[in-house]
């Protein structure tokens, strides 16, 4: 049995030094043994060991694993899912309007953009942009009333498709009203906060050991980076899913911005975010070009299995080949009904990974094929109203 101490051992045997000079990069990220992990001491141990081997400059991969090991709750900034990166700031926009970086507003009659970045932008809708409405982080009012919100909808959105109809909104009445013609407030917090764990829809919540091999399968997310804000987007050639057409990534970047988005059929809140992604493909599909990659899957039966998956009728295994892959594609595409072009990764997981695209991403990519945002991981950083600003942002730097 590995102690914990020899993780760090362990770590660096994964990448041996050739000489006597000291090795400049980090070790590779290893798996830790279940024993390495299986109470909250060893745990915590484990954590200490990562941290003293990279340092204060952990890659992302390692960062979401310490998170994990102490047991980091999975929301957002406050957690291991890390949040964006973006080149269009506040500071960046007031210079582009001509405004001192100390600006307090910038009201509409003084905008020089089109009336569609500005809504966009004016993210409050109170007739000014200001730094408020470029936070996307947890402590904004307008996010935490956000997630509230999306929360609320995928408890009663059933069929798990991201669109609410009257059906569903019906079924949750009755579901709810117990033999009465009305719902009180405290039978709909009943009814949308029942006992559960550190917030996961009932049925959902995983064990350290599911979240631990669900990081290193690709499941969870990738232990590879992703390019930064500012690298050039790494070019990759895919099929669609009946085949008939490839689309090589380096081919879509020149007239337009490009919109990348990497997700996948049972990663629930994808399929409930990922209709915002067709709205801003409706609004701005004429300025800037759209492509999603179909990736590994976030929660298959065979892995961190979800029983809200389970109530939307989506049960699959993680496929081993391109053809099963293709075949739960054909099943998100059925459910979805994306517009979208999509593209199809291969079973390797070479673009998700090359992307940390797992289990779901987004990128805007400018007109010179240099990442320009960069969202954070799905689903908790997967906020498409952040990408929706940053395109927009990124249409009036191509307009100067």
């Amino acid at each position: 049995m590995f102690r914990c101490s020899s993780l760090g051992l362990l770590l660096l045997l994964a990448c041996p030094v050739m000489s006597d000079e000291p090795t400049k990069s980090p070790p590779p990220l290893v798996e830790p043994k279940p024993e390495q992990y299986e109470t909250d001491e060893q745990a915590e141990a484990t954590a200490g060991e990562l941290e003293k081997l990279y340092g204060e400059t952990q890659p992302e991969g390692v960062r979401m694993l310490v998170a994990i090991l102490r047991g980091g709750m999975m929301m957002g900034d406050s957690g291991w899912f890390g949040p964006a990166e973006n080149r269009f700031t506040w500071e960046w926009l007031a210079k582009q309007q001509g405004l001192e970086a100390d600006a307090e507003g910038i009201p509409q009659e003084k905008f020089k953009g089109s009336e569609l970045a500005w809504k966009r932008l004016d993210r409050d809708g109170d007739g000014r942009i200001t730094p408020r409405d470029l936070d996307w982080s947890d402590k904004n009012p307008w996010v935490q009333q956000a997630g509230m919100i999306n929360r609320v909808f995928r408890r009663i959105n059933r069929d798990g498709n991201g669109r609410l109809d009257k059906e569903e909104l019906d079924a949750f009445f009755d579901r709810v009203r117990a033999d009465r013609d009305f719902i009180t407030i405290d039978d709909f917090r009943q009814a949308l906060m029942p006992p559960g764990g550190a917030g996961f829809l009932p049925g959902d919540a995983p064990s350290r050991k599911v979240l631990v091999e669900g990081l290193f399968k690709g499941e969870l997310g990738s232990i590879q980076e992703g390019p930064r804000v500012g690298d050039q987007a790494p070019d990759f050639t895919l099929a669609s899913p009946d085949g008939k057409e490839t689309i090589q990534l380096s081919k879509l970047i020149g007239e337009k911005p490009v919109v990348l988005v990497l997700g996948n059929f049972t990663c629930g809140p994808f399929r409930a975010y990922y209709p915002e992604v067709e709205n801003v493909q409706q609004r701005f599909g004429d300025q800037a070009k759209f492509l999603m990659v179909y990736v590994r899957e976030a929660h298959p039966e065979d892995g961190w299995k979800m029983e809200s998956n389970t109530r939307a009728k989506v049960a699959v295994k993680q496929p081993t080949s391109l053809a099963e892959r293709i075949a739960v594609c054909e099943q998100f595409r059925e459910r979805l009904k994306p517009t979208i072009p999509i593209v199809v990764d291969q079973v390797p997981d070479l673009v998700g990974h090359l992307y940390s695209g797992m289990p779901a991403r987004m990128y805007v990519i400018d007109t010179e094929g240099k990442v320009a945002y960069k969202s954070g991981r799905g689903p908790f950083g997967f906020r498409v109203g952040e990408m929706e600003q940053a395109l927009g942002m990124a249409l009036l730097e191509q307009a100067q």
